[in-house]
């Protein structure tokens, strides 16, 4: 892969995108701004940004789906794969019928997890050590589609949302068997001629709950985690988000940027559930697949599924409005 392009202030120091300064403050409204893209990927091979995950430095880890790679890129511009997923003979996926590396989380101590959807007995969680090869910890059914993912290492926990069974998936940290955490109609998909069969999709761990987003329906879910570690009931906070793909919190309040892949946009939904526009194709969105924010910059994965042009990593920068730094 060639050399990207300086990741420069945005994710090396508070210079332009500042991002060890706080991000905009509860019950303000923030603004997208300054977008521009950081790295461009190669389409041919595969390599379609899906899922991001970032590392204190800055630097972000990619999944790249359909060449089943970990990209690292480091916040001096360098690239690397940093792991292969092994190929799979006769993969049978749901949806896409083709090995894919979807979802990614981090441990503190630099370890990734991902997740990967094959349709074979290597579907589920693997674990990506430093220094080590690819680890499968929890299979998943087969016949689902593991998506979001991500770690709750207070508790020990990995959840992986499956686009396919409507089910978010509970797993050990250290790994073992995955054991159903939340099955709920809203977390499936919709049936019929004109639904995409992609329902729970993006998935983060915020505030003492599981957060989904729905794909088919539009929706984003909260589900509360009980003292115990049990799902309480799933309650639908945003509904309309057409395409939702994944999302990221903006801060520590309830603010989400979410991804509208099919509409190649990214949005913010507010506490209210209503939402807004706040970056599109003019900016250089190629079907958006997730969000993450560090500070005060967004990072945008786009893979280009329906585009077929152009798969990249977008940067911006999130402010309040009035805001001229």
């Amino acid at each position: 892969m060639p050399r990207l392009p300086r990741l420069a202030a945005a994710a090396t120091a508070a210079l332009a995108f500042g991002v060890v300064a706080a991000a905009p403050a509860t019950g303000t409204e923030p603004v997208v701004t300054d977008a521009r893209i950081a790295a461009h990927f190669g389409l041919a091979a595969g390599q379609t940004p899906d899922n991001i995950a970032l590392e204190p430095d800055g630097s972000a880890d990619l999944t790249l789906a359909y060449a089943r790679q970990v990209a690292h890129v480091t916040p001096e511009g360098q690239t690397r794969i940093g792991a292969t997923l092994p190929a799979v003979a006769h993969p049978d996926t749901p949806l896409v019928h083709k090995a894919v590396v979807t979802g990614i989380a981090r441990a503190h101590d630099g370890t990734l997890y991902v997740n990967y959807a094959t349709g074979t007995s290597r579907t589920g969680i693997w674990r990506l050590a430093p220094g080590e090869e690819p680890e499968q910890i929890a299979p998943l059914p087969a016949n689902g589609y593991p998506n979001g993912l991500a770690l709750d290492e207070h508790r020990g926990v990995l959840y992986a949302a499956d686009s396919v069974l409507g089910t978010v998936w509970r797993v050990p940290q250290q790994g073992g068997p995955a054991t159903v955490w939340a099955r709920d109609t809203a977390l499936e998909p919709l049936t019929g001629a004109s639904a995409g069969g992609c329902g729970a999709n993006g998935l983060k761990v915020h505030r003492g709950a599981v957060w989904v987003s729905n794909t088919d329906r539009g929706t984003l879910l909260r589900i509360p985690v009980g003292q115990d570690g049990s799902a309480g009931r799933a309650e639908t906070l945003a509904r309309g988000l057409a395409g939702i793909d994944d999302f990221a919190f903006t801060g520590s309040g309830r603010t989400v940027v979410a991804a509208l892949n099919k509409a190649n946009q990214v949005v913010l939904v507010r506490r209210d559930g209503s939402h807004a526009a706040a970056l599109g194709q003019q900016d250089g969105l190629s079907n958006p697949t997730s969000v993450a924010v560090l500070g005060r910059v967004v990072y945008v994965p786009n893979a280009a599924y329906f585009t077929r042009k152009d798969p990249n990593l977008l940067l911006a920068r999130l402010r309040e409005r009035g805001d001229r730094l």
